[in-house]
């Protein structure tokens, strides 16, 4: 892929995929803290289990920042990418950046361990603090809901570990980014920079 040309979709288009999200996303919201359920942008409208100890977290809580979607693995030749994430993470945090990594076993097998020695192995080896969840599938049918959703919306599923997408703040355009991309490229971190000003 051409990694200077990331892949876009506009406002239109999540607009248009809103009414297409299945119902239990829908009833999944958090209606305690959000109030209404459209409050939510329908992209971060879904709940996954954190990484370290299973509690369920909702997407909802980083609407309105710039969110930086990585699926990851322990033993792959890009796994030394943590420490980028991290970095980049801790440097544009302040600003409204937040790194979320998914674990998956879905290319090479190169993440065939439990939910409790990935998130030891992130936290040893890479000192990870970004937030991470459960493993899950990010490709094929049993993909998690949000790979399906960001795949769909920009016509570009992961095809490796460490596929990227970056999601601005309103949760209306996505950029998508090959495994080969850097945390700490230029072209990445332009990106960045773009959408927590925008």
């Amino acid at each position: 892929m051409n990694t200077s040309s990331p892949t876009r979709f506009t406002r239109r288009r999540v607009l248009a995929t809103a009414a297409s999200l299945p119902l239990a996303a829908t009833l999944l919201a958090p209606r305690g803290t959000w109030g209404q359920t459209n409050a939510c942008p329908a992209l971060l409208n879904h709940r996954f289990n954190r990484l370290q100890d299973d509690a369920p977290q909702s997407l909802c809580q980083y609407a309105g920042r710039v969110l930086l979607v990585v699926n990851t693995a322990s033993r792959c030749g890009y796994t030394p990418q943590y420490e980028g994430l991290e970095k980049l993470h801790a440097r544009f945090a302040s600003r409204g950046l937040v790194v979320l990594g998914f674990p998956a076993n879905n290319f090479g097998a190169q993440e065939p361990g439990s939910n409790e020695q990935i998130a030891a192995f992130c936290f040893n080896t890479f000192g990870v603090r970004f937030p991470m969840f459960a493993k899950s599938d990010v490709i094929g049918p049993q993909a998690n809901p949000l790979h399906r959703e960001l795949a769909r919306l920009t016509g570009q599923a992961p095809r490796w570990n460490f596929h990227k997408y970056l999601i601005d703040r309103r949760a209306s355009t996505v950029l998508s980014f090959a495994s080969d991309v850097a945390p700490e490229s230029p072209t990445l971190t332009a990106a960045v920079e773009r959408a927590l000003a925008g």
